[in-house]
C-alpha cells in the first residue's frame, strides 16, 4: 500500500480527510461522513510510519518522534495546482496515527463559498479584526482563504501570513503575500508576531488565536492600523467574544474590551451541513462591528449581542437560525438538518413556520 496511492483516493472521492489509525483500513470523510476504504488491509504500525515518514524530512521525522506529535502540510501531484494536504501526526496508544486533510488547488471565492454578499465587505477594510468562528472542519480555513485572495487579487497589499502549516498558497495578483510557517520560518506564534509590525504588512493573517499571548498580539496589530484576520474554535459571535476576554487574567479584562471594542469589525461564525441530494453548504452567522456591538463589548454585556444580530439585519448582520432557515426554505437542508445545529430552536421554528 501506497500512501500517494491513498491520497489520489481521497482527492477522487471528493473527501475532505484522510485518517490513518493501527488496527482499521484508512478511512476518508466524504460529504461530512466517515467510511472506510474496505478494499484495503487493515493498517499496521509498521505501515502506517513507513507512509507518514515518507512525507517529512529527517529533521522533521526527529521532531515528530521527540514531541509525539506534529503539523506540517505537503503538496500533492505534479504542481501546487493539483492541491495541498494539511497533515497532523500523532501517536496514539503508543502507535503513529496521522489525519491529513485536502486543501483544494483553486481557493474558492465568497460566492463559490456562497456566503453572505456582505461578507465582501471584510475584504475591503483598511484595518481592524475580522475573526472566522466554528468547530474543527467547518469550513474555517477556506473561507478566510475566500477573503484574504479577494484582497490579494483587488488591492496593491502587502498579506503577511503566520500559518501552522500554511495551508493555501495564494496566486499572483495585485499584493504581495509572505507566508510564514511555524516550525520551518519562526520558531514560535510570539516572536512572529512580534517581529510581524517591522515586516510592513498591510493583512495580518493569524492561522488560528489560541492563547491569550497570541490574541493580544493579534489585537495589538489591528489597534496599530492593520487590517488581522484570524480563526476561533467557538460555536457563536458572542461566545467567541467571551472567549477572547475569559483568556486574560481578570485585571486585564476591562482592557481587552475596550481595545476589542475599538478593534473588532466583524465575525462570521460557520458550519458545513449536509446538503439534500449530497454535498456540504455553508450556513453562517454575521457579526458586524456597530458601535451597538461596541457599546456591549465594553460594557461587558456581551449576552445582549444576539439581539443586537436581531434587530441588525438591515445592515446585514445575519443569525445562525435565518440562515438555517433560508437554507431551509430554498429546500438545500432538511428541517432535521437545520434543528440539529440551530442554536435556539424556537426561533428557527417561527422563521420557518
Amino acid at each position: 500500500m501506497d500512501i500517494q496511492q491513498l491520497l489520489q483516493l481521497t482527492v477522487t472521492n471528493k473527501a475532505s480527510d484522510l485518517h490513518l489509525l493501527v488496527g482499521v483500513p484508512p478511512a476518508v470523510r466524504i460529504d461530512g461522513e466517515l467510511a472506510y476504504l474496505t478494499n484495503f488491509p487493515v493498517l499496521t504500525s509498521e505501515l502506517i510510519e513507513s507512509m507518514v515518514f515518507s512525507l517529512v524530512s529527517k529533521e522533521l521525522k526527529e521532531l515528530l518522534i521527540t514531541n509525539k506529535e506534529l503539523d506540517f502540510s505537503i503538496g500533492f501531484g505534479q504542481s501546487s495546482a493539483s492541491g495541498r494536504f494539511r497533515v497532523n501526526a500523532y501517536y496514539e496508544k503508543g502507535a503513529l496515527a496521522a489525519a491529513l486533510r485536502f486543501l483544494t488547488p483553486n481557493i474558492k471565492t465568497i460566492e463559490d463559498l456562497k456566503l453572505p454578499q456582505i461578507a465582501h465587505s471584510f475584504a475591503q477594510l483598511k484595518q481592524g479584526l475580522v475573526l472566522v468562528c466554528g468547530p474543527t472542519g467547518h469550513g474555517k480555513s477556506t473561507t478566510l482563504a475566500a477573503i484574504v485572495n479577494e484582497v490579494n487579487l483587488t488591492k496593491a497589499a502587502h498579506i503577511l501570513t503566520i500559518e501552522d502549516p500554511v495551508e493555501y498558497t495564494y496566486p499572483p495578483g495585485k499584493s504581495i503575500v509572505s507566508q510564514r510557517e511555524m516550525g520551518i520560518d519562526t520558531h514560535s506564534w510570539e516572536m512572529a508576531l512580534r517581529s510581524a509590525l517591522r515586516e510592513d504588512p498591510d493583512v495580518v493573517l493569524v492561522g488560528e488565536m489560541r492563547d491569550a499571548e497570541t490574541m493580544g498580539a493579534a489585537i495589538t496589530i489591528a489597534e496599530t492600523g492593520h487590517l488581522v484576520l484570524s480563526t476561533l474554535h467557538t460555536n457563536s459571535a458572542s461566545q467567541s467574544i467571551d472567549r477572547i476576554v475569559d483568556s486574560f487574567p481578570a485585571h486585564q479584562q476591562s482592557q481587552i474590551r475596550n481595545q476589542l471594542a475599538t478593534t473588532l469589525k466583524g465575525i462570521i461564525s460557520q458550519r458545513l451541513l449536509p446538503q439534500i441530494g449530497g454535498g456540504r453548504v455553508v450556513a453562517c452567522e454575521i457579526l458586524l462591528g456597530t458601535s451597538a456591538v461596541a457599546s456591549n463589548i465594553r460594557d461587558g454585556k456581551s449576552h445582549l449581542i444576539d439581539s443586537v444580530i436581531q434587530t441588525s439585519q438591515d445592515i446585514g448582520m445575519i443569525s445562525l437560525e435565518q440562515s438555517l432557515a433560508q437554507l431551509v426554505l430554498s429546500g438545500t437542508i432538511s428541517l432535521e438538518t437545520a434543528k440539529a445545529y440551530a442554536l435556539h430552536q424556537d426561533e428557527l421554528m417561527r422563521k420557518v413556520g
